[in-house]
C-alpha cells in the first residue's frame, strides 16, 4: 500500500496523450500483464493461492447464482438473454480451463485505470486492486483487459460501442496488435479460437455484477451514489453486447499480426524474405527461444545428473518425479507441444471439434495443439532442446512420440484422436513404432514380415519387432504397428498401419536393447513380440494397403526434428570444448593455446554453421513445397546432421581426454545417440541413393 509517485489512466481512450506515446502506454500494459502472468508461483510460495483447474467453470455458476439471487424479487427484472449467455458459457468452456494448462497468477480486476505508471516514462511501476487476484486461467485477465475494444464503460446512461467498432484513437493499437505483443512477451499461444469465449466470459461476469450493484442500489444499500441507477441499463447492455460478440464470424485474426507475412492465399506459408536475411527467427519466435533457453538453464541441466542417477540405478525404469514437475512447469511457460505443423493442427481441430458457428465450444484443447509454428521456426527451437538428452521429453516433443502424433494428426479418424491423440498431446501417455524387425532388412519396408490378417471385425497380429523406442517407458500405452495386411497385393500396397494398446494380451516385451551400452532407461528400446494379438478393425489408419504412404508422410518432419536436435548436441559440444580448452593445461599451455586444437575448432564451426543452414533450408522447403517436393534436400540434411555431430562430439571427447569416454559427461550418452541416427530413420545409404536419383532426374530434364 505504500505511496507511488506517478500518472493513472482513468479514460481508455488517452485523451490528451500525444498518439506516439499511446502505443508505448499500451505495449507496457501488455507486457505488464504477461510478466505476472510469467510468475511461477510455486518458487515464489503462492502454490495454494487458490485453485488452478476450472477456474472458468466455477466462476460462471458463480455469476449465475449471483444474477439468479439478485433478480429473485424482480428488482431488476432477470433478461432472457443472460440465461442464453450462461448456457452458451457452460457449453463452450475451452479445455485449458479445466486441465488447468493456462493456470497461473489472475489478477482479476486487470485494466490501464489499474496502473500507475511512471511520472515522465511511459512504464508501469504498479498495478493497483489485487483483492480479486487468485490462480487460475490467466486469459480472462487478457480478455477482460481488451474490454474497451468490444465496449467502453463510463458514467452515462448507456455504454458505447468499443473501439472496434467506433474506430480506435489514433495511436492505441488494434485489439489484434494489442494480443500480439501480449503473446509474444508471455509465451501464450495466439487465442484466436478461444477469444470469443473469454470477452463473452467477461462481460458476462461484468452484467452479473452490475445486476447485483443495482438490485443494492434498489433496496438503498448500494455504495456506488447515484452512479448505481445507470447500472441495471449497463447490464442489459453488457448481455447485448456479448450476445452480438459470439454471434460474430470471427473475432480475431487466424494469425497474430506479426505473423502475417508468414501467409498467403489459402495460408501457405510464404518465404521471409526482408531486411533481416531468410533464416532470421521472427519476434515471437526469438521470445519463445529465450524463454527456452532460460528453462533450460533453470530447470534441465541442473536436473541432468538426477534423472542419469536414476536412470543407472534398479529402479531406472520408473519415472522421476521431477520429471512430472517440469512437464507442468513447460505447459505453464507456453513451451509445450512445440513441434506441431499449423497444417497438421488445423486438420485435427476441424475433425474433432467440426465447424459453425459454434465451433469455438472446444477450441481451448487448441492450446494442446503448440503454438501455430512452422517447420521453419521451430527448428530454432528444437535445437535448443537437442543440447540436452532429457530435455525434449519434458516439452511433449520427444520422439517417437512426435512422429507418432504427426500420423494420428495427419492420417487418424475422429475416433482415433480422441481414444489415443489427446492423452498424448497432453502428455499423460507416451507411444512406440514397432517397424524394425531382426530377420530382415528393415530400411527396405518391403521387407516387413509381420502379418496382420482381418478376421471379422478385428484384425490378428504376428511377428517380431526390435529397436521399437520408448516401449519400455511405463506410460507408452500405443504401439503404431507397421505390418503386412495383403502379402499378394502390389508392392508398395501391402503394408497397413494398426493402433495397439501395449496391455493387449499376447504383446510381449521381450528384452531391452543396449546402444554402446547405453539402455535409455526408463525410455529404452525394446524387443517386442506380437503372439495372436487380436485388434478391433476400427484401429487400421486409413485403411488397407495405406502404411507405406504414412510411413513416408511421418518421416519427413520427424527426420527434421532429429537433425534439429542434433545441431543443439553440436552446440552442447562446441560449448563443453570450449571450457575445457580455456580451463585445461597440456605441455605448459592451455589446450585452446595449442595451433592444432585451434585448426581443428574452428572447422568444426564451419561444418555446423552450414549444416545448420542446411537443416533450416530444408524445414522450410518442407513448409513451402511439402514432404515429396522437399524429400530431396530433408535427405541431405539427414546425412549431414549426424555426421557433423559426431565430428563435433568426437571432437569434444578428445579434448576432454579419458573423461570424454566416461559417463562423467554428457558428451559419450549425446555421441551414442547421434551414431544411431545414421541408422534410424533410414540409413545414410537409402539418403544419399534418393538425392543421387533426384541429382540424375535433373540431369536428364
Amino acid at each position: 500500500m505504500e505511496f507511488l509517485e506517478g500518472r493513472i489512466f482513468i479514460d481508455s481512450k488517452l485523451p490528451g496523450v500525444p498518439p506516439e506515446r499511446r502505443r508505448a502506454i499500451y505495449r507496457a500494459t501488455a507486457k505488464t500483464l504477461a510478466s505476472i502472468h510469467s510468475a511461477n508461483v510455486d518458487m515464489i510460495g503462492l502454490g495454494k493461492y487458490g485453485r488452478r483447474d476450472n477456474y472458468c467453470r466455477r466462476q460462471i455458476e458463480r455469476w449465475a447464482r449471483q444474477y439468479i439471487a439478485s433478480t429473485a424479487e424482480g428488482k431488476p427484472a432477470s433478461n432472457p438473454k443472460m440465461f442464453r449467455l450462461i448456457d452458451w458459457l457452460r457449453q463452450n468452456i475451452p479445455l485449458e480451463d479445466s486441465s488447468g494448462v493456462a493456470a497461473g497468477i489472475v489478477h482479476g480486476d486487470f485494466r490501464i485505470d489499474n496502473l500507475v505508471f511512471h511520472p515522465i516514462e511511459d512504464r508501469v511501476i504498479g498495478i493497483l486492486d489485487w483483492e480479486l487476484s487468485t490462480l487460475g486461467n490467466q486469459m480472462s485477465d487478457v480478455a477482460y483487459c481488451c474490454l474497451p475494444y468490444t465496449v467502453v464503460i463510463g458514467q452515462n446512461k448507456h455504454l458505447d460501442a468499443g473501439f472496434e467498432v467506433t474506430g480506435i484513437p489514433e495511436g492505441i493499437p488494434s485489439q489484434a496488435e494489442f494480443l500480439d505483443d501480449y503473446c509474444s512477451a508471455s509465451g501464450k499461444p495466439w487465442p484466436a479460437k478461444v477469444w470469443k469465449f473469454y470477452v463473452a466470459f467477461a462481460l458476462f461476469r461484468g452484467a452479473s455484477i452490475y445486476t447485483g450493484v443495482y438490485n443494492r442500489w434498489l433496496l438503498g444499500n448500494a455504495s456506488g451514489g447515484e452512479r448505481a441507477r445507470y447500472l441495471g441499463n449497463h447490464a442489459n447492455e453488457l448481455i447485448n453486447f456479448a450476445m452480438d460478440f459470439i454471434a460474430q464470424k470471427s473475432v480475431l485474426p487466424e494469425y497474430p499480426p506479426s505473423d502475417a507475412k508468414r501467409f498467403g492465399n489459402g495460408n501457405k506459408i510464404q518465404n521471409i524474405l526482408d531486411e533481416r536475411g531468410r533464416f532470421v527467427p521472427s519476434q515471437r519466435v526469438l521470445e519463445l527461444r529465450n524463454k527456452l533457453i532460460k528453462f533450460m538453464e533453470d530447470y534441465i541441466y541442473p536436473n541432468e545428473k538426477e534423472f542419469e542417477k536414476l536412470a543407472q540405478s534398479d529402479a531406472r525404469w520408473t519415472i522421476h518425479p521431477e520429471e512430472e514437475r517440469l512437464k507442468e512447469l513447460a505447459r505453464k511457460e507456453g513451451l509445450w507441444n512445440l513441434w506441431i505443423p499449423f497444417d497438421s493442427a488445423a486438420r485435427a481441430r476441424k475433425l474433432i471439434f467440426g465447424e459453425g458457428p459454434n465451433s469455438i465450444s472446444d477450441g481451448g484443447r487448441d492450446l494442446l495443439f503448440g503454438a501455430g509454428l512452422s517447420n521453419l521456426e521451430y527448428g530454432y527451437l528444437c535445437e535448443i532442446m537437442g543440447r540436452s538428452f532429457w530435455a525434449p521429453q519434458i516439452f511433449n516433443c520427444s520422439a517417437p512420440d512426435t512422429g507418432n502424433m504427426e500420423v494420428l494428426l495427419r492420417y487418424g479418424n475422429k475416433e482415433q484422436l480422441e481414444e489415443w491423440l489427446i492423452p498424448l498431446l497432453e502428455g499423460k501417455i507416451r507411444s512406440a513404432f514397432a517397424m524394425t524387425e531382426p530377420q530382415v532388412a528393415s530400411s527396405d519396408a518391403t521387407n516387413i514380415e509381420c502379418s496382420i490378417k482381418r478376421q471379422g471385425d478385428s484384425y490378428i497380429i504376428n511377428g517380431n519387432k526390435w529397436w521399437t523406442s520408448g516401449a519400455m517407458d511405463p506410460r507408452c500405452r500405443v504401439l503404431i504397428v507397421m505390418g503386412k495386411t495383403d502379402f499378394s497385393a502390389a508392392k508398395h500396397k501391402q503394408q497397413s498401419m494398426i493402433l495397439v494398446d501395449i496391455k493387449t494380451p499376447g504383446v510381449h516385451i521381450k528384452r531391452p536393447l543396449l546402444v554402446f551400452g547405453f539402455d535409455d532407461a526408463p525410455h529404452g528400446h525394446a524387443e517386442i513380440s506380437f503372439e495372436n494379438v487380436c485388434v478391433p478393425a476400427k484401429n487400421i489408419l486409413l485403411g488397407e494397403g495405406r502404411g507405406f504412404e504414412i510411413a513416408q508422410g511421418r518421416l519427413g518432419p520427424g527426420r527434421l526434428h532429429h537433425c534439429m536436435r542434433l545441431i543443439g548436441a553440436a552446440e552442447r559440444g562446441m560449448q563443453l570444448m570450449a571450457e575445457r580448452a580455456l580451463s585445461r593445461k597440456a605441455f605448459g599451455k592451455f589446450i585452446a593455446q595449442h595451433g592444432s586444437f585451434l585448426s581443428e575448432m574452428a572447422k568444426c564451426r564451419i561444418e555446423l554453421e552450414r549444416t545448420r543452414l542446411l537443416v533450416l533450408e530444408a524445414a522450410d522447403q518442407l513448409d513451402r513445397l511439402g514432404n515429396k517436393k522437399a524429400r530431396g534436400t530433408i535427405a541431405m540434411a539427414k546425412v549431414a546432421a549426424p555426421n557433423m555431430a559426431l565430428k563435433v562430439l568426437d571432437m569434444a571427447m578428445q579434448v576432454h581426454g579419458a573423461a570424454g569416454f566416461s559417463t562423467d559427461t554428457v558428451l559419450s550418452h549425446l555421441w551414442a545417440t547421434a551414431r544411431t541416427l545414421r541408422v534410424a530413420d533410414g540409413p545414410d545409404d537409402v539418403h544419399l541413393g534418393t538425392i543421387a536419383k533426384l541429382e540424375l532426374q535433373r540431369a536428364k530434364l
